[in-house]
């Protein structure tokens, strides 16, 4: 931990050395809510998000924010480690999987063209939002998504090959997010509740809304699990195929856009990560970095000042329209000479290296949270 602000209602804990005015500011109104509990965290990658900072982590005691889970919700990552070392693959197999992956796994606004078959569309919970959404989704699953969204394959020090990707819940999630967003804000104003900021609106637990958006928000937690997990399999069979390594099947899959219940120094609480990785002791995570830089393996140490959390990455020191406005595409393309690229990644500036933290720092700051078990370089990247 680098600092702690003890000048709002309760402390406000910071695993990072400076933070935009404007995310500062919004972890200050997290800590001035009635039900917030013990402490805010903000973890090294935090920044300025809807309400609620990106990288923070908030406990809260008979409510749930939907803006402290974020709009894309059960956004995560996974990764897993191929059977075949650097060496053995030429940048021509790169380009070849780059061109694979984007022939067969939707991306952007894309969908797949017929209907995707999944158990749990079958015992979705009976919920408005939900059921308007389904026809969509069974065309969403195993889509990419836009925005910070891809599959790279990367390169351990070690010389082993990684595959991993970044993904959510897609426009369902979205849809969940907004539509209890408002009815929370509704709610609120109903109460006269007093809270800082209209997007930090809140659902009593107790209330059907409440219950409502936990369920929705567990179903979209569960599809943006099983969308990354169906790109991966497609993934590897593509590696598999071009390479000729043998496939593993084996996979961390885990997300960072979430709020669960969890025991903290004594009581029963709800956890909400936004933007943050859950940090168990000896529970495995990924920390990507920007593109074209440096991504983590890691292993959880369980703090429990920041609720066993971590980073969900290296974080934006800017925001995409001030990226566009001041990279300098030139300089963002040499850095990124070293990565076999999809169509149009490497123009887009809202997504550059110099539109992030530096994620060696971000560790830096958290090496009381988690342990690096492999640190990996891009070797081939898709963006969304």
């Amino acid at each position: 931990m680098i600092k702690v602000i003890t000048t709002e209602k309760i402390p406000i804990k910071m695993w990072l050395e400076t933070i935009e005015d404007s995310a500062l500011q919004q972890a200050k109104n997290l800590a001035n809510l009635p039900f917030a509990y013990k402490w805010i965290s903000l973890m090294g990658d935090s920044h300025s998000g809807y309400g609620m900072p990106i990288g923070g982590v908030l406990a809260t005691q008979g409510v749930i924010i939907p803006n402290a889970v974020g709009v894309d919700i059960g956004c995560g990552m996974i990764a897993g480690e191929t059977c075949l070392r650097s060496d053995a693959i030429t940048k021509s197999m790169l380009q070849a999987i780059v061109e694979k992956i984007q022939q067969e796994i939707p991306v952007g606004f894309a969908h797949q063209s017929q209907d995707q078959e999944w158990i749990k569309f079958d015992e979705m919970p009976d919920i408005p939002i939900l059921n308007e959404q389904l026809s969509s989704a069974r065309k969403q699953l195993g889509t990419l998504g836009q925005g910070n969204h891809f599959c790279e394959v990367q390169k351990e020090q070690d010389g082993h090959v990684w595959l991993m990707i970044h993904s959510g819940s897609r426009n369902l999630g979205l849809k969940v997010a907004n539509t209890y967003h408002k009815k929370a804000q509704a709610l609120c104003e109903r109460w006269y509740s007093n809270i800082p900021d209209k997007d930090l609106a809140f659902l009593p637990m107790e209330t059907s809304e409440g219950k409502e958006y936990y369920e929705a928000m567990k179903f979209c937690i569960e599809f943006a699990y099983t969308n990354r997990a169906r790109m991966m399999a497609k993934v590897e069979e593509i590696f598999s195929d071009i390479t000729k390594a043998p496939q593993t099947g084996k996979f961390i899959n885990i997300h960072h856009n979430y709020a669960a219940f969890e025991h903290h120094y004594g009581k029963n609480v709800l956890v909400h990560r936004k933007g943050a990785t859950k940090a168990d002791v000896g529970q495995l995570g990924i920390i990507p970095g920007s593109m074209g830089t440096s991504s983590y393996i890691v292993e959880g140490l369980g703090n429990p000042e920041s609720f066993h959390s971590c980073s969900h990455g290296a974080g934006r020191v800017m925001g995409r329209n001030e990226a566009k406005k001041t990279l300098n595409l030139t300089d963002e393309q040499a850095k990124m000479q070293h990565v076999v690229h999809g169509l149009n990644s490497i123009d887009n500036l809202d997504e550059a290296p110099g539109a992030y933290k530096n994620i060696d720092e971000v560790m830096h700051n958290q090496n009381d949270l988690v342990k690096i078990v492999a640190k990996l370089v891009p070797l081939a990247s898709v963006k969304g």
